[in-house]
C-alpha cells in the first residue's frame, strides 16, 4: 500500500519549520512521499531531500497549489483518502477498518483553516483526541496505529548514515 501524505495551505515563512517536520515524519514512518499546497518552498523541498540523500530511502517532495485536483485524482486512481482532523471519528474506532484496505492512502493535514470540501471528499475523517493537537503529532500517531509500531523496523536503501540504538549515547554508523 503506497502512503502519500498531503499538507494543505503551506505558508512560507510561517508554515516552513512544521512542513519540514510532517515531511520528516512522513518519510521516518515510513510513507512514499509528500505533496504540498499551498505557497510553493523549494527551502523546505531541498531540507527534506538532503536528509533522504544521508539517510537512505525513497521519498519525494512535491508542490501543488491545486488541493482539489491532487484528490480528485487519487480518488479516480482507486486510492482512498483519510483526513486528519480533531472533528472526526475517533481513531481508534476507524484504524481497522482503514487498515483493512490495502488501496493507497493519501493523508491529509492541514496548516491553515481546512476548508469544508475536504470533509466532504474525504474517505475517513479521523480524530488522533477531540482536541486541538499538533498536525505533526496527529500524523506521527496515526501512522503508528496504521502499520502497527513497523516503523521500528524500517531499513533505509543507499543510506550513508546510520544510527545505531544505544541506552546511553549517541552512535551514528558511516555505510558509505
Amino acid at each position: 500500500m503506497k502512503l502519500v501524505i498531503l499538507r494543505l495551505g503551506h505558508r512560507i515563512h510561517r508554515d516552513e519549520r512544521v512542513t519540514t517536520h510532517v515531511c520528516l515524519t512522513a518519510r521516518a514512518f515510513g510513507c512514499d512521499g509528500v505533496i504540498i499546497s499551498g505557497q510553493p518552498d523549494e527551502g523546505v523541498k531541498r531540507s527534506v531531500e538532503d536528509v533522504v540523500q544521508r539517510f537512505g530511502g525513497k521519498f519525494f517532495v512535491e508542490m501543488k497549489r491545486d488541493w482539489t485536483k491532487v484528490i480528485k485524482e487519487w480518488l479516480e486512481s482507486g486510492g482512498e483518502v483519510v483526513h486528519l482532523t480533531m472533528y472526526g471519528l475517533p481513531l481508534p474506532e476507524v484504524i481497522e477498518e482503514i487498515r483493512s484496505s490495502n488501496r493507497d492512502k493519501l493523508i491529509i493535514v492541514g496548516s491553515e483553516k481546512v476548508p469544508r470540501k475536504v470533509y466532504e471528499m474525504a474517505t475517513w475523517n479521523v480524530s488522533v483526541t477531540n482536541q486541538p493537537i499538533s498536525e505533526v503529532a496527529a500524523l506521527a500517531v496515526f501512522l503508528d496505529w496504521l502499520q502497527q509500531h513497523r516503523e521500528f523496523y524500517i531499513e533505509f536503501e543507499n543510506a550513508k548514515i546510520k544510527v545505531i540504538p544505544s541506552a546511553r549515547e549517541k552512535k551514528v554508523m558511516r555505510l558509505a
